[in-house]
């Protein structure tokens, strides 16, 4: 009797450790182009998993286009400097408090190289079958984050130890919607 409730308490504490372990891992792009069924359970990690997949330092390497014309031009992202001047940056996102930061190296003529934006960054979970999204708002000295109401969010795509993809819609002039893909590597 007490060798099986050892082994009871053995297998728990593995399938536990073995969840909570789990890094976010998802390929499917993070938001669906077709139609969704809200009263699905979620197919990819939960909302823990994405913060402990996001969590680190995190150096965003290019930023590519899907659905999204060549020709169509994105002037600036997150209101801050056009998406070249975010290449390179650094993302801190540790644990904690989640006051995080953005560090930028670009150069160019509205680039601020070497500027750093401070961030409240969390995970989104927006429950009824909704996938969770990365989410942030800048703070600016003397801000409170609870008195800032605006920011922004992006779909987790894809998140282990060493690349992590976010995808940020775009509405587009004919109505319609492509997404602008986050490539980042850890920093080490």
């Amino acid at each position: 009797m007490m060798h099986k409730h050892i082994l009871s308490l053995l297998s728990l504490f593995t399938v536990i450790a073995l969840l909570s372990s789990c890094g976010a891992q998802r390929k499917d792009g993070g938001y669906s182009s077709g139609s969704s069924n809200t009263t699905t359970a979620p197919s990819g990690p939960s909302a823990s998993q994405w913060r402990n997949g996001v969590k680190g330092t995190w150096v965003l390497n290019s930023v590519t286009r899907q659905d999204i014309p060549q020709s169509y031009t994105v002037k600036n992202i997150f209101d801050e400097a056009p998406v070249d001047c975010f290449i390179g940056s650094v993302w801190h996102l540790p644990t904690g408090n989640y006051k995080g930061s953005i560090s930028f190296n670009a150069s160019g003529t509205l680039c601020a190289t070497g500027a750093v934006r401070t961030i409240i960054w969390s995970i989104h979970n927006p429950g009824n079958g909704g996938e969770p999204e990365f989410q942030f708002k800048k703070l600016y000295a003397g801000d409170k984050a609870s008195n800032v109401t605006t920011g922004y969010r992006l779909g987790l795509s894809f998140a282990d130890g060493n690349s992590l993809t976010m995808k940020m819609p775009v509405d587009l002039d004919n109505g319609s919607r492509g997404y602008l893909i986050f490539n980042f590597s850890k920093q080490n």
